[in-house]
């Protein structure tokens, strides 16, 4: 049998509820027995040792105890001393105690004979002698309170032990209902949770919990709603990544496709130009197979990454050099302000798959007879690499989202530029796992800066 939460939580407090009653009935009842009624028969002993003189004084002048027997007054006003105002005497009991006090007292005379008082007293009961020069003339003895507890005591116990429960009845009844409201208020917003949960983990990303508190509850579905959220953003990012996958893919495919079965057909001959055209088409192929390779295994951190000390100008110098004729090709201008002597801890070919795929970007999208411009200087224990072209620049709203796989800054923008929108993702992680940032901001000449930020390593001695 499984049960519920709430429920436990109903039954663990009910219980402790019934386990706190008891004990107390329990503690109170010990406290009554052997405090409360311990404290009188002290008491009432410390009276009847104020007796014993009484007495002897009573049965010298009397000649005996034949004064008391049958009498019960003179023996009641013997008993009576609450007209005494004795200095050094005991002190004086109320008429209630006295009374109750008196009916529990007896007079023995020296052969255990009753005299006067309880006749229920029993031979085990505590005896005080009662002595006249030096002789035992008789004993006082009291009936213990426990032993003499008449019907009406009884009672009033009966009733004391009855109330005592019903008081710890409603106790239990109270604590019940307000472990019920607790129950309801702690479970109930987990209730929500787990059926969000199990929403959310059946594919339904769009479900939300409804934040009620501020308190560690409220804190779990706050953060259930932003893990939904990024469920959510990640499965958009998978299906947009799927597709954008399957059209890069099969754009060169359907290319390579008709440009064969237009030879296979006679269309078109064999020719320099339609071989260039199909290599052209198998490069680009590719390029996006092992883009989507590395990206792969940088995700997963499986990118090998071989660290040395880089001077990471001559690495900038090296990649430029291999674009300069593309460069000239559509009359950019190249500004370059590299520090040397630059030192970085790192992967030399990682590096400079990293500068290429920046300048690719460079080189593919600025306007011709734009500006591209390259700098590396260091700062702050840091390298900062900067690499910026005129333009056309980014939308503002594609700026936080440029390094994401597939993220274009024109959704329209066609294949004759090339790409596919996953140089910039890789880039991301090569920097991360050099232990650097890279950030994309609005240029100064009117197009994209990308802003690296590299730990230096030390200086190169001359």
């Amino acid at each position: 049998m499984k049960w519920s939460i709430s429920t436990k939580l109903f039954l663990v407090l009910v219980a402790i509820s019934i386990a706190t009653v008891t004990a107390m009935g329990l503690s109170a009842r010990i406290s009554f027995t052997r405090g409360f009624i311990g404290y009188l028969n002290e008491q009432s002993t410390e009276y009847v040792e104020s007796l014993i003189p009484r007495l002897a004084d009573a049965y010298e002048s009397e000649g005996g105890w034949g004064f008391l027997s049958h009498n019960p007054r003179s023996w009641y006003r013997l008993l009576d001393n609450r007209s005494r105002r004795d200095r050094d005497g005991p002190p004086q009991l109320s008429e209630v105690d006295f009374t109750a006090v008196q009916l529990r007292l007896t007079l023995l005379d020296a052969d255990y004979e009753i005299v006067v008082g309880n006749r229920n007293f029993s031979k085990d009961s505590p005896m005080k002698a009662v002595t006249v020069r030096g002789e035992t003339v008789g004993w006082l003895t009291l009936v213990p309170y426990q032993q003499a507890t008449a019907a009406a005591d009884v009672r009033f116990q009966k009733r004391q032990l009855t109330q005592n429960w019903l008081i710890g009845l409603g106790t239990v009844v109270v604590a019940a209902l307000a472990a019920w409201w607790l129950s309801r208020l702690l479970v109930t917003p987990l209730t929500r949770i787990a059926s969000a949960t199990h929403n959310l983990a059946s594919g339904d990303y769009k479900v939300r919990i409804p934040v009620t508190s501020k308190d560690e509850i409220g804190g779990l579905s706050e953060d259930f709603n932003r893990l939904a959220q990024a469920l959510a953003h990640n499965e958009q990012l998978r299906r947009s990544f799927m597709a954008d996958v399957s059209h890069e893919l099969r754009t060169p495919l359907s290319v390579l496709k008709g440009e064969l079965e237009a030879i296979e057909d006679g269309v078109r001959t064999m020719t320099p130009a339609t071989l260039a055209s199909l290599q052209s088409e198998v490069s680009t192929l590719s390029k996006l197979v092992n883009d989507l390779y590395d990206l792969s295994l940088s995700d997963i951190g499986a990118l090998s990454y071989r660290m040395t000390d880089v001077e990471i100008g001559d690495v900038l110098e090296t990649t430029l050099a291999a674009f300069r004729q593309r460069m000239t090709e559509r009359e950019l201008k190249v500004e370059t302000n590299i520090d040397p002597r630059v030192l970085v801890n790192g992967d030399e070919g990682r590096l400079q798959q990293l500068f290429n795929n920046l300048l690719e970007n460079c080189a593919r999208y600025t306007q011709i007879g734009g500006t591209v411009r390259v700098s590396c200087r260091s700062t702050n224990g840091d390298v900062l690499v900067e690499i910026e072209d005129s333009g056309p620049g980014v939308p503002a709203d594609i700026l936080p989202r440029i390094f994401e796989r597939f993220v274009r800054a024109e959704a329209s923008r066609n294949r004759s530029h090339g790409g596919a929108g996953l140089g910039l993702a890789i880039c991301r992680n090569i920097v991360e796992a050099h232990g650097g940032t890279i950030a994309a901001s609005a240029g100064a000449l009117g197009g994209l800066s990308i802003g690296i930020k590299l730990p230096r390593l030390r200086n190169l001695q001359v």
